[in-house]
């Protein structure tokens, strides 16, 4: 019962990332191109994000422990530090230059482009990569 309602959500929210063009790399670069060709529809969507972000907390956290779960898995680290810095700059190095993140590269998959292919199979390369050169 667990897996079908991650897969669920899952669903709910590729469906959201493609209806909002989260998934379509030039409307990402041209979001970010705030010199350029700046298309700012992107940021009502990260607005509506951040909005629902607020509420949804407030409302899981009223529960003692997730509806899935034994209990909440929060960050314990409480500072920023040279890790979180350099990780957040590669990835938005790595969002600026494809267009994409994680999650609409994966919900892109379904468009059957070569490009998001090569993008998804680099991204789980890094994430074995990744560990074993921090270490």
């Amino acid at each position: 019962m667990k897996a079908l309602i991650y897969l669920l959500v899952g669903c709910v929210f590729s469906v959201g990332l493609i209806l909002s063009g989260m998934t379509q790399p030039l409307k990402v670069v041209g979001f970010l191109d705030i010199f350029g060709s700046w298309d700012p529809s992107l940021a009502f969507v990260m607005g509506v994000a951040v909005l629902t972000t607020l509420v949804g907390y407030r409302l899981v956290f009223l529960d003692a422990k997730p509806l899935c779960e034994d209990s909440f898995k929060l960050p314990t680290l409480q500072h920023i530090d040279m890790r979180l810095l350099s990780g957040a700059v590669l990835f938005g190095m790595g969002w600026g230059i494809s267009g994409l993140c994680p999650g609409p590269a994966l919900a892109s998959l379904v468009a059957g482009s070569v490009g998001i292919y090569v993008f998804v199979i680099a991204m789980f390369l890094g994430f074995v990569v990744a560990p074993k050169l921090i270490k």
